[in-house]
């Protein structure tokens, strides 16, 4: 039931993109083209469950003071194997989404699922938390891009529709018709979720480097 909730958490409840809204700058622009959504969905998913699994198979390795630097290398290298992959099997995907590909390397999601998750979690809840999380980073990513080309472009996956073809709203295919699903997407979110909004309080106490921090002070003061 634990490892369920983990990973459905990442669907609905903790939706990267329409609850948590990382991931934005990527979502925006590739989600213009199913076909370019599903395949940065794809990319970004397999680089947060091996990114997971890495990570938290380091997390006792790994020196408190410099995990942040070794996240990033370690997903830099994961996002570079991956690009590898996709300019060798599929080099038109690689070729529309251009720079947002090894942009993954600093994408909210991926280093934030490091850093809140699989740093403090064993390895399988770890890759069942990255998949969950991927998932609905794809499954938010193809809801935009369905509503952009369908009614922005009168085509689904490329494939020309019925009157719409000939009736559509070029500007969903653009930045403000963009802005304009994704509001209207996490609207439709905060409408039916169950999940109410709660208060966030702030301070040393809920700060994630308060113990790091603390060290640092101590350090300070004994020099």
């Amino acid at each position: 039931m634990k490892a369920l909730n983990n990973f459905t958490k990442g669907i609905i409840k903790e939706n990267p993109v329409l609850v948590l809204v990382l991931g934005t700058c990527p979502t925006l622009a590739t989600s213009t083209s199913i076909i370019n959504a599903l395949g940065m969905g794809a990319a970004a998913t397999i680089v947060l469950i091996f990114s997971n699994i890495v990570i938290s198979a380091l997390r006792k390795v790994i020196p408190d003071k410099v995990r942040i630097p070794c996240y990033i290398v370690l997903i830099a290298g994961l996002v570079t194997m991956v690009q590898m992959l996709v300019k060798a099997f599929a080099p038109a995907l690689d070729e529309a989404l251009g720079i947002y590909l090894p942009l993954i390397v600093v994408n909210c999601i991926i280093l934030g699922r490091a850093e809140m998750f699989a740093s403090k979690n064993k390895v399988l809840a770890s890759a069942i938390d990255g998949f969950g999380m991927g998932v609905g980073f794809t499954l938010a990513l193809f809801l935009m891009a369905s509503i952009r080309e369908i009614f922005g472009n009168g085509t689904f996956a490329g494939y020309p529709l019925p009157i719409l073809s000939n009736h559509h709203i070029s500007i969903l295919t653009m930045a403000p018709g963009g802005f304009l699903v994704f509001g209207l997407l996490i609207a439709a979110v905060n409408k039916f979720s169950k999940n109410k909004p709660h208060k966030k309080e702030f301070g040393c106490d809920n700060c994630p480097q308060a113990e790091a921090c603390g060290k640092l002070k101590e350090e300070a003061a004994k020099k």
